[in-house]
């Protein structure tokens, strides 16, 4: 059991989480909170985001750029833990169990979820899988900015309003968690250059550079709450301070990042990965004091 629950990678969780929960904040702050759907969209967030982690190590071994002692967290199936084909089976039956719950949400939203949920699906294989896996050419930045940040933020909030009048706070929202997000896939690649590098795996690391890409770490950061700023500049000094707590996380685990290397930064992963789930926190506290009418 300690192998599975290594290999769902439980650090790199908030990242799902932190989307469904700034998406429900949204819900809040635009008076549409509805529990049932905000629950439906975590059990499905984190079902394909385990399921997409588990795909990656049955993938990645099948092609072979994964090697034995490596310096990131241990591969189950690499290290000879976990069999290819219970690792298989494993990614599909994750699949299914969110392709379950996705359709649990149709009572909630409209005929077209289902190509979205199909397409996070097809994600979920292709960040690793097929003729031209994502990962494995500088897209997976991309890829988790749209399906970490804008699909499940927007699509949460969507389905607890039952319409689109909160797109308005969910998109730049969705765009400030998508950067927030892909910070934690910037330290893993970041961790992994030399052995990426060493098997043809072209990551945004492996194509930039390290430095380039720790500064773009620190970049992304800042320009998210830049956004956050300018959404609540109603309420400035409020935003000002959530900016302030994140952006002192944030520059803290950036100096970690460049300073570190190898397996010292698999911390820095999962700091990483907090500081998105803090600042989101705190997001969903301010939508409750703004729904109540206590800047009022």
């Amino acid at each position: 059991m300690g192998k599975w629950i290594e290999a769902m990678r439980l650090r790199t969780l908030p990242v799902s989480i932190s989307g469904v929960l700034a998406g429900t904040a949204c819900a809040i702050m635009d008076i549409g909170f509805n529990l049932v759907p905000a629950l439906l969209c975590l059990l499905f967030a984190v079902l394909a985001q385990i399921a997409s982690n588990f795909a990656n190590e049955y993938y990645d071994y099948k092609k072979g750029v994964d090697r034995k002692g490596r310096q990131g967290f241990r591969r189950g199936v690499t290290e000879g833990d976990i069999t290819p084909a219970a690792m298989k089976y494993a990614t599909f039956g994750t699949l299914a169990a969110a392709a379950f719950v996705g359709c649990l949400m149709l009572f909630y939203g409209e005929w077209w979820l289902i190509p979205i949920g199909l397409c996070i699906g097809l994600f979920a294989l292709a960040y690793s899988a097929g003729p031209y896996p994502l990962s494995h050419h500088g897209l997976g930045d991309v890829a988790v900015i749209i399906f970490f940040g804008v699909v499940p933020v927007t699509l949460t909030c969507y389905l607890q309003q039952g319409n689109w009048d909160g797109l308005w706070l969910s998109l730049p929202t969705s765009a400030v968690v998508g950067l927030l997000a892909a910070n934690v896939l910037v330290v893993n690649n970041y961790r992994d250059k030399d052995d990426d590098q060493a098997v043809g795996k072209r990551t945004t690391v492996v194509i930039f550079g390290r430095k380039v890409m720790g500064w773009a770490y620190l970049a992304s950061g800042v320009a998210a709450m830049g956004i956050v700023f300018y959404m609540l500049r109603q309420i400035y000094p409020v935003a000002a301070l959530m900016a302030g707590i994140y952006l002192a996380m944030h520059f803290s685990t950036w100096r970690k990042l460049v300073s570190r290397s190898g397996a010292a930064l698999n911390p820095v992963l999962g700091a990483t990965a907090r500081n998105l789930l803090v600042f989101t926190l705190l997001f969903f506290a301010v939508a409750i004091l703004v729904d109540a009418n206590f800047f009022i």
